[in-house]
């Protein structure tokens, strides 16, 4: 299904009956990964999945979009339906706008949470990566000189994919500049605003979002839980699917 949201494209679609449910998928994905989860919260929820602005078939956004725009966004688009309690369900950057999003005074009163492998907290940066930015800092500094840009003009394009991460080679120019405001900003304080009762899902392996960010985030979401996927990465929900939807059917209590 499509629905126009704020001049945007959206791409989502809706299964199954009973108290709703939102997913939110994670950076650079869509809903499509997340079908196997989809059909088992529709056995019991009434399920909305979207593709969020710049990602799978959803436009891009008009400007570039920080953590609260998506918020404003993800908002708008539940207007299209009539919900007065909601459980969320977020995937990596998904989980970052849901921290964003419960934070707000929001207009529906939400039931449950659960983060998988969330992104939210700003990491530290280890000594190869101080080097890695000084590098790039420097190299941003002469590209950026008057004459290197009239005779290279791509000089600090190439830099930015050199020294950038995967996500940020694979975006184009407007969903970069989103990814720099996403990334940039640290949600560690808003976690104990989180109320409702909170599920968090991890891979052990994460090297994105690395595990000592769910132990973080259990510590400051007050009464939540952590389940460790062994042998799991950042996909923890791909690479341990029937253990992950044991966890799953047991906290929304499916049969």
């Amino acid at each position: 299904m499509n629905a126009v949201i704020n001049g945007i494209d959206t791409n989502y679609l809706t299964v199954g009956q009973g108290e709703a449910v939102l997913l939110l998928h994670g950076w650079g994905s869509s809903l499509e990964p997340y079908r196997r989860l989809i059909h088992l919260l529709s056995k019991k929820y009434f399920v909305i999945a979207l593709d969020l602005p710049g990602f799978g078939k959803t436009g891009e956004p008009p400007r570039p979009f920080a953590v609260d725009d998506y918020v404003d966004f993800v908002l708008e688009f539940l207007k299209l339906f009539s919900i007065s309690k909601l459980s969320l369900v977020g995937h990596s950057f998904g989980g970052r706008v849901i921290i964003k999003m419960v934070n707000r005074e929001l207009p529906f009163a939400v039931d449950k949470i659960v983060l998988i492998d969330s992104a939210g907290i700003k990491p530290q940066p280890t000594r190869g990566k101080s080097i890695k930015q000084v590098k790039y800092k420097l190299g941003k500094w002469f590209a950026t000189r008057k004459l290197v840009m009239r005779l290279f003009p791509d000089m600090l394009e190439k830099l930015r994919v050199k020294y950038g991460s995967a996500d940020y080679a694979a975006a184009s120019n407007m969903m970069r500049q989103c990814l720099v405001r996403v990334v940039n900003e640290d949600l560690s304080e808003l976690l104990p605003g989180i109320q409702a009762p909170t599920l968090l899902i991890w891979g052990e392996n994460d090297t994105a979002t690395p595990l000592s960010d769910a132990r973080k985030m259990e510590k400051e979401i007050p009464g939540a839980g952590l389940v460790v996927m062994k042998n799991a990465g950042h996909f923890s929900f791909v690479e341990q699917p029937d253990l992950f939807e044991r966890v799953m059917a047991s906290f929304f209590e499916i049969g």
